[in-house]
């Protein structure tokens, strides 16, 4: 009989967990949507969404994944004779394969910078003494060559996909665990030195305040709408990788207790990039600037503008960059994986037969991502990029949707006594969090799922 693959470890199941949750979503999205919803009220919203939201889904994800196995399909036929309910898998399994093409691209991204800041070509042609405004516009010039000219994107996403099969292929404690179990304290440390930097820096005392002190007249429907995205995006939720990391926890494992850990990991790593970015926003009088706080300009041009203005410039762009690599190439392994787990059980082929099925491919969908965005006009759809396609699909709909699946399925077609016993290791513990997180996952979160779903729907 075949031993069953598993994480060898609670430190390393962790690590991995909160490796796959962690990604783009905390480090670029987060400030960005705090800044749009006004400061420091939406990071309350989030806290509380999180603990009535996401931990519940990220449990019911964890018990399913871990009784069912690696099928991520057949998890959803085991607790019901009714038919059709493999849907659910089957949108787990499309959303990671969707994402995996224009999600590489984006670590590709932070492989070209981490190694401009690492042999100091970041800053070629930049002037170091010149103000904060005039290196915004180096560095805008620098990030549009980087991402829409057709061939240094491709190559260097290439590159991230090696990196991906070379991790994969070893396998789950000797890849996916140990890249997790040593990268993620590396990416701790450096939050918290970029944190304290921040925090030094003159009129840093702004940014915190906008970051920290709530305004609660700035609550609104809209802010609690993108709080409930937040949650869902940022631990990854309804894409399959939880339901398939779950099959890799011992028996033993207390899944409510790894539920709160991995969310409030998140939040904490949320939390450290809120105090990098708000305190160096305010020192620099870009507080209030939305269009240097959003999406690719704030890492790729606004950050390392920041860092020309002080001391140690090209420590602090090799530090973060390094950072940005570890939360990218932590959630594309994540995300590989899920197919790869599925391929491996479905169709009993090797291990690394199964990363070359799901990895080649890329090599041509991730080009036509990367190629979409530099004015290809046969990857364009009414305008719109192949790779904003792709993410508007997925984030909007796809995801949303199959969180809604995974909810009913638990909630409404698996008995909960099967639920309970998963969740209490067969009755051994006895688990609060477990018995409110059902309720939750039966009435509340497909709830607040629709919400989200026909918010996305209606623009």
């Amino acid at each position: 009989m075949k031993e069953k693959v598993g994480f060898g470890s609670k430190i390393g199941l962790l690590a991995a967990t909160i490796g796959s949750a962690v990604g783009l979503g905390t480090i670029w999205r987060f400030p960005a949507i705090v800044q749009e919803q006004g400061g420091s009220a939406f990071l309350l919203v989030y806290l509380i969404c999180l603990l009535v939201f996401g931990v519940p889904i990220m449990l019911a994800e964890f018990s399913l994944g871990r009784a069912g196995g690696n099928n991520i399909i057949n998890i959803f036929s085991q607790n019901t004779k009714a038919k059709g309910w493999q849907i659910v898998g089957i949108l787990g399994l499309l959303a990671s394969n969707l994402i995996l093409p224009y999600y590489m691209v984006v670590a590709g991204w932070s492989l070209e910078y981490l190694w401009h800041s690492l042999s100091g070509g970041l800053f070629d042609g930049v002037d170091l003494s010149s103000d904060i405004a005039t290196n915004c516009k180096v560095f805008e010039v620098k990030m549009q060559e980087s991402i829409t000219t057709k061939f240094s994107p491709i190559f260097w996403t290439y590159m991230m996909i090696l990196i991906n099969l070379i991790v994969l292929v070893r396998g789950v404690q000797k890849g996916i665990e140990n890249l997790s179990k040593y990268l993620m304290p590396l990416l701790f440390i450096m939050l918290v030195v970029l944190c304290i930097v921040s925090l030094s820096l003159p009129n840093a005392s702004v940014g915190v305040e906008f970051f920290l002190k709530p305004d609660f007249s700035k609550i609104t429907l809209d802010m609690i709408i993108k709080a409930i995205g937040q949650a869902f995006f940022s631990l990854s939720l309804g894409m399959g990788i939880l339901l398939t990391y779950a099959a890799y926890f011992p028996k033993d494992t207390k899944m409510p207790s790894t539920a709160v850990s991995v969310s409030l990991s998140t939040l904490l790593i949320a939390i450290l990039m809120g105090l990098i970015i708000f305190p160096a926003a305010a020192s620099f009088n870009m507080a209030g600037d939305a269009n240097q706080l959003s999406g690719t300009t704030l890492v790729f041009v606004t950050l390392p503008a920041i860092f020309t203005q002080m001391q140690g410039t090209y420590l602090w762009a090799l530090l973060f960059f390094f950072l940005l690599f570890v939360a990218t190439i932590t959630s594309t392994v994540s995300i590989a994986e899920v197919s790869i787990a599925y391929l491996c059980e479905k169709f009993g082929i090797s291990r690394t037969s199964s990363c070359l099925w799901v990895l080649a491919p890329l090599f041509i969908t991730s080009a036509l991502c990367s190629l979409s965005l530099s004015g290809v006009s046969v990857l364009q759809f009414w305008g719109v990029s192949l790779f904003d396609v792709l993410d508007g699909f997925t984030t909007n709909y796809l995801l949303p949707i199959s969180g809604i699946g995974v909810c009913i399925y638990l909630g409404w077609v698996m008995k909960k006594p099967n639920y309970l016993l998963e969740v209490s290791n067969q009755g051994t513990y006895k688990s609060m969090i477990g018995e409110y997180a059902f309720y939750c996952i039966k009435y509340l979160c497909p709830v607040l799922l629709f919400v989200l779903l026909v918010s996305s729907l209606i623009g």
